[in-house]
């Protein structure tokens, strides 16, 4: 029986059990300590688990295909790469190992006392070594609002955008960790108000608030993936703060898309939450029409239910609310997004990694940009301090949470921060 059958599971170690990260969680990351190389951890409450010790006391012995080496690594791709048939058993028994019912690791405290760290007494490392990334384009009510600021109101929608996923391919090595701070960009730029560009600092940085999804299996060169195979090639999501530079992005985009307004850094939270942990959260995702072409046809509900929060933090300030969101409003789901990839018989490989694009809803309140909630800078946000934003300042931080609610428990994906400092000159 898996966890989403059940209610809430009780464990024998104290934690508390709203922080999102229960036994129905038990997310994977990577973590390391003055004492402690890098290697794979999962979180408990506010515990992180070295998984490496339990791997050396026998505990995951019993499981087929199991390897304890890819335990003591410095990202989750080699321990990934075992495939569904092994990780699960893994997040299982260490669901069990917790549980009120089992004492065989609650009796031994020597244990204990090196596999438990508290979250504060650890560093999170980048979960995977990513590859390949690539951005989607998903949200309707986004690609919308930006069609309307953009282009003309009564056609804002490009021809193509409601029969494919439309998406790029971004650059890898600027994907980094939450807590890395990342320095406001370079770039050509061009007001309108001038003849000719300009060589300078951004002037309207934004994030976007974003969900990835990280695959878990290998296919060839001239395989396709079909939607009703995407889930079993999907390992997990995470949280994913994909920054634009808008004024940059604006004066390059045309006719090859973004580019230097993307790639200078992408960041994502620390912990990876399985696809068995958000089994109970699936939906029906919004009516596409007109019908879309057979190969993209869904059954079933497609769409995850997760909340998605974006808060500003001004330099020595409270975080202030910008807005709420929810994975759910996305008009193109996972299982379609992957199948779109390949059909053309692109080669997936363990640890790529698929960002959503900005997830917005249908009210101001939820859209998924500072260009939306400010309107292009035509509607400050006025913060509890007495100032004003448009775009985001230097030394200003984004943070982002999300997490899947029922009536039994909360998953937590944690959450993602990033500060803005100023350009490096």
């Amino acid at each position: 029986m898996s966890n989403s059958d059940n209610l809430m599971q009780l464990s024998w170690l104290e934690f508390d059990k709203d922080s999102g990260f229960t036994l129905e969680n038990i997310p994977f990351g990577i973590f390391r300590t003055a004492n402690k190389d890098a290697r794979v951890a999962t979180r408990i409450g506010n515990y992180v688990i070295d998984l490496l010790v339990l791997a050396d006391f026998g505990y995951f012995e019993e499981i087929g295909n199991f390897d304890r080496n890819t335990m003591h690594q410095k990202t989750l791709n080699d321990f990934i790469a075992l495939g569904k048939t092994c990780t699960s058993k893994v997040r299982l028994r260490i669901s069990d190992l917790f549980s009120t019912h089992n004492s065989e690791l609650k009796l031994n405290k020597k244990i204990l006392e090196s596999c438990m760290h508290d979250i504060e007494e650890i560093e999170m490392l980048m979960p995977i070594s990513v590859g390949d990334y690539t951005d989607f384009y998903s949200s309707i009510e986004h690609a919308t609002n930006v069609g309307i600021m953009f282009r003309d109101p009564a056609n804002a929608l490009f021809q193509n955008w409601k029969h494919l996923p439309v998406g790029y391919h971004g650059r890898s090595s600027s994907i980094v960790v939450s807590g890395t701070p990342i320095h406001r960009p370079y770039g050509q730029t061009k007001q309108e108000s001038t003849s000719k560009p300009e060589y300078g600092p951004s002037r309207f940085m934004d994030f976007e608030l974003e969900m990835a999804f990280v695959t878990g299996k290998k296919t060839n060169l001239g395989d396709q993936i079909s939607v009703a195979e995407a889930k079993d090639h999907i390992f997990g999501l995470l949280i994913f703060n994909d920054l634009s530079a808008r004024d940059i992005q604006k004066w390059e985009y045309v006719p090859l898309g973004p580019f230097l307004g993307k790639n200078f850094g992408s960041v994502v939270s620390p912990w990876i939450v399985t696809l068995d942990a958000l089994d109970p959260f699936w939906v029906d995702g919004p009516k596409q029409e007109p019908e879309v072409l057979t190969y993209l046809k869904t059954t079933g509900k497609g769409n995850l239910n997760i909340d998605l929060e974006v808060y500003l933090q001004a330099e020595n300030e409270t975080p202030f609310k910008l807005a709420h969101s929810n994975m759910k409003y996305l008009y193109w789901n996972m299982a379609q997004q992957l199948a779109h990839h390949t059909i053309n018989g692109c080669n997936v490989n363990v640890g790529d990694l698929y960002a959503s694009g900005t997830i917005s809803g249908p009210t101001p309140d939820s859209y998924g940009s500072m260009l939306e909630l400010c309107w292009k800078g035509t509607k400050p946000i006025k913060l509890p301090n007495g100032t004003e934003r448009r775009f985001i300042d230097d030394n200003d931080t984004i943070i982002m949470k999300a997490y899947a609610k029922n009536d039994h428990y909360c998953v937590s994906f944690g959450e993602v921060t990033t500060k803005i400092l100023p350009s490096k000159t």
